[in-house]
């Protein structure tokens, strides 16, 4: 029998993965990979004889570990385990399995819990960022059972706020890239900004739709689509990213006002096909722009929790921004999020034969 492994299961926001001490994983890279293909069951579309579920979004793997870090009490590395192919990748954070590593980290006594609620500050191993993640803990024990609802996720569990430290300009040059609020794009108002993620935002009427429509009825308006990103390519060079043609950032945001009780809604380009629902630092950088004067997205008196309605649901952000004058200050850039602890035990990976 293979030697098990210590794992938690846990859904960390719409996804769910598996969630692993660092100790209890080889310190190599790639024999830390094999390990995990062989622990989640890729390459296999339905991943039969291990602990994925056949789907990218439960297909993931969080490992956590105690910090050294100034300002960070743990590190956690993300890493995507494909499905179908032998590939496990560390190209970029999830936000979503990031809600789950504050329960871990006091579940596995990485942090004591404290009286109440427990932060618990991540340094994001991905993209060195900090994360200041608020869990509550009534009587000193992780509270799952909560009045939170997320769309995608059956029910309701305990809020937990996530805060992104010092993400103004996560990629491009800073929180308004092009020194401006709002920019014209080939006659298209925009507001270019980077709070997390690089994101354009158009209004939708602007490009001759209403913002309400499917993601599939988008990407079959082929004029739409070419005009997306000939617009794309001309805000990557005004925000200083250069030619962006083969990559991923900016993504192009389409806003309307709300149709179902939320603060905006939105259409995400991602940045060629268009998102289910919408991105977490996306969302950060949509809010933000959403309580900036000035911006196409901004809405005048706008709530402290603002709701982002996307195609299969809404996203709740908490977006603290001071403007005085030319100065621009984003004091709390956060997303309201939920996890829960689904399993706690030993996992017993696929032993590989060669030969």
């Amino acid at each position: 029998m293979s030697v098990p492994v210590p794992v938690l299961v846990m859904r960390g926001g719409t996804s769910k993965g598996a969630y692993f001490r660092a100790e209890d994983l080889p310190a190599d890279p790639a024999e830390r990979d094999r390990l995990l293909l062989a622990i989640m069951g890729s390459p296999d579309p339905r991943q039969i004889d291990g602990i994925g579920g056949g789907h990218p979004l439960t297909s993931k793997v969080a490992v956590i570990s105690r910090s050294d870090a100034d300002g960070a009490d743990v590190d956690y590395l993300f890493l995507q385990v494909h499905v179908d192919k032998p590939m496990v990748s560390a190209e970029q954070p999830c936000g979503n399995i990031l809600a789950g590593v504050g329960p871990f980290a006091i579940e596995r006594g990485l942090v004591a819990a404290r009286e109440n609620q427990t932060e618990v500050r991540v340094r994001m191993v991905n993209t060195g960022a900090l994360a200041v993640i608020t869990v509550p803990t009534p009587d000193g024990r992780v509270a799952y059972a909560g009045q939170t609802a997320l769309s995608g996720v059956p029910g309701t569990a305990a809020r937990i706020e996530v805060e992104f430290r010092d993400t103004a300009g996560s990629v491009a040059s800073g929180l308004l890239p092009t020194g401006r609020v709002r920019d014209d794009l080939a006659g298209i108002p925009a507001t270019c900004i980077d709070n997390g993620m690089p994101v354009v935002l158009m209004n939708a009427d602007d490009l001759g739709v209403s913002g309400y429509e499917t993601p599939a009825r988008l990407e079959a308006n082929a004029g739409l689509c070419r005009r997306v990103e000939e617009l794309r390519l001309i805000a990557g060079k005004l925000m200083g990213l250069g030619d962006v043609s083969a990559t991923t950032v900016p993504k192009m945001c389409l806003v309307a006002p709300p149709s179902h009780g939320g603060t905006l809604c939105t259409r995400m380009f991602i940045p060629h096909r268009v998102h289910a629902s919408i991105g977490v630092l996306a969302a950060v950088s949509a809010g933000t722009a959403a309580a900036l004067p000035g911006s196409v997205a901004f809405v005048p008196e706008h709530p402290a929790t603002i709701r982002l309605e996307h195609p299969t649901g809404f996203y709740d952000v908490v977006i603290d921004v001071d403007v005085a004058g030319d100065e621009i200050t984003v004091g709390r850039s956060a997303i309201v999020s939920t996890a829960r602890l689904l399993l706690e035990g030993q996992v017993y990976p696929r032993e590989v034969t060669h030969g």
